[in-house]
């Protein structure tokens, strides 16, 4: 076999002489996509928040979260490469793992990105054939949602991702993307900042939104938290959405698809 030349996201070059066989990923979303690309075996660490497949949590070693995880436990696997994401992870975490293995580090703000990096993974662990089929089904089902979408008429959202201090989605955000996606016009996309604190009794001023999507992570929105963002702003219908299908990447995609539709009946 070839050696592999790829670069990652972040345009980090990696040369591997075979495919990488032993992988940890610190990256929900990501461990979803490989455990979809037939990766199974290899995955040999994950963080806590990886809950998809579920039984992930039984059979494969649990290496800390997202933000801390034990250097120790992931030296001890032996892995040929980690697998991070520029928001999901750290600078300085990404810096420590580079000491034991190469670190394949993904940056996805749009869709493109999304289907750059499940191509990227099927040409990494010699998964192409399943990678294309991914993408391939995930475009089909792209098509049908924007015909579905196409006559929906723009309507305003303020997505929550946070309360006690109020911090919401912003712009460079693959949320953003999907909000865009769904004809909803993100009234705090022109705020500094990818996630930035808000005052709730602005709300009004700064875009006055007809729906406010609080998300289900990270989070955990309760009734008194709608009830509180909602009395501030004049009309808004406070809608809880599952946050997997508006910031997971990878194969979530899939789904996240048929799951605005039904959003959208339900709005």
């Amino acid at each position: 076999m070839k050696p592999i030349q790829i670069t990652d996201s972040l345009g980090t070059q990696h040369g591997f002489e075979t495919t990488p066989k032993r992988i940890v990923s610190l990256v929900p979303s990501q461990t979803e996509l490989l455990y979809d690309l037939g990766l199974e075996d290899q995955i040999v660490g994950i963080t806590k928040f990886c809950v998809h497949p579920v039984y992930f949590r039984t059979t494969k070693t649990i290496v800390g979260g997202t933000k801390q995880v034990k250097m120790e436990t992931i030296a001890a696997l032996q892995p040929d490469i980690i697998i991070c994401n520029k928001e999901e992870n750290t600078q300085e975490m990404v810096a420590q793992l580079l000491t034991i293995c190469p670190v394949w580090v993904t940056h996805i703000q749009t869709i493109e990105d999304n289907l750059q990096t499940i191509n990227d993974l099927g040409q990494l662990f010699n998964k192409r054939i399943e990678a294309q089929k991914w993408i391939d089904k995930i475009n089909f089902r792209l098509d049908d949602f924007r015909k579905f979408i196409a006559d929906k008429p723009v309507k305003k959202v303020a997505y929550f991702i946070w309360a006690n201090p109020h911090m919401v989605a912003g712009n460079s955000t693959y949320i953003n993307t999907l909000l865009q996606l769904n004809r909803l016009d993100n009234i705090y996309a022109k705020k500094p900042g990818r996630y930035p604190e808000v005052e709730l009794k602005k709300i009004r001023l700064e875009g006055d939104p007809d729906y406010v999507f609080l998300s289900s992570e990270p989070f955990p929105f309760k009734d008194e938290h709608a009830f509180e963002i909602g009395r501030y702003t004049h009309h808004a219908k406070t809608v809880f959405v599952d946050g997997e299908f508006f910031s997971w990447h990878g194969t979530r995609l899939f789904k996240a698809l048929e799951y605005f539709k039904l959003l959208h009946l339900k709005i």
